[in-house]
């Protein structure tokens, strides 16, 4: 898979995909159907792991070439050395965890950096929709409150304040739309929260 491709396909990848350096070890946690990992395997020359729960989801994995591990993220990192990894993704899954904190700990111990991404509950039709007394639904929360997986909302301030009680260094911070950066109002602005960071 090729940029170009990338970007039609997720144009959210396709802007993270820019902070990973070539030939690092990448460990992609809640990889999905593969595609980024593929990416970065075809294109930039990268090693390493995906990590998936889905049984659905693990034969597209394999169909893309990608070294898939099937485990749950909350424990699936213990088999991991510290430092084992360049980067650690934790793309649209940190929401779905039970213990966010434990999750970035690990993520941190295990990855010299980190990037996760994240619905930003803050986005304004998000605030709306619960002024009109609902439940937001939006491209980057699909569900209904009944089928959610997301266990946790947060906003960009929120992250913010959590990644710094947990120890870490935020290094960028940016929020997304459609795949775009929004530097204007982004906690309001933005659909998708998306952080780099590494361990104090």
């Amino acid at each position: 898979m090729n940029f170009e491709q990338l970007s039609q396909l997720r144009p959210d990848l396709a802007f993270i995909a820019h902070w990973i350096r070539g030939e690092s070890q990448v460990l992609d946690l809640g990889c999905g159907d593969g595609v980024m990992l593929n990416y970065l395997q075809t294109d930039k020359q990268c090693a390493g792991y995906g990590m998936e729960i889905d049984d659905a989801k693990i034969p597209a994995c394999i169909a893309r070439d990608v070294s898939v591990i099937q485990q749950d993220l909350e424990s699936g990192m213990a088999m991991f050395g510290d430092n084992t990894f360049d980067t650690v993704l934790c793309l649209s899954a940190l929401q779905m965890m039970k213990d966010v904190e434990g999750v970035l700990r690990e993520i941190a111990r295990v990855g010299r950096e980190a990037i996760v991404s994240f619905p930003n509950f803050a986005y304004w039709p998000h605030r709306v929709a619960l002024l009109r007394g609902r439940m937001p639904v939006s491209k980057t929360l699909p569900y209904e409150w009944y089928d959610t997986p997301n266990l946790r909302c947060a906003t960009i301030k929120d992250f913010e304040q959590l990644a710094n009680d947990v120890g870490l260094e935020v290094l960028e911070c940016v929020a997304l739309h459609d795949g775009q950066p929004v530097t204007f109002l982004p906690n309001w602005r933005g659909s998708l929260a998306v952080f780099r960071f590494r361990k104090k």
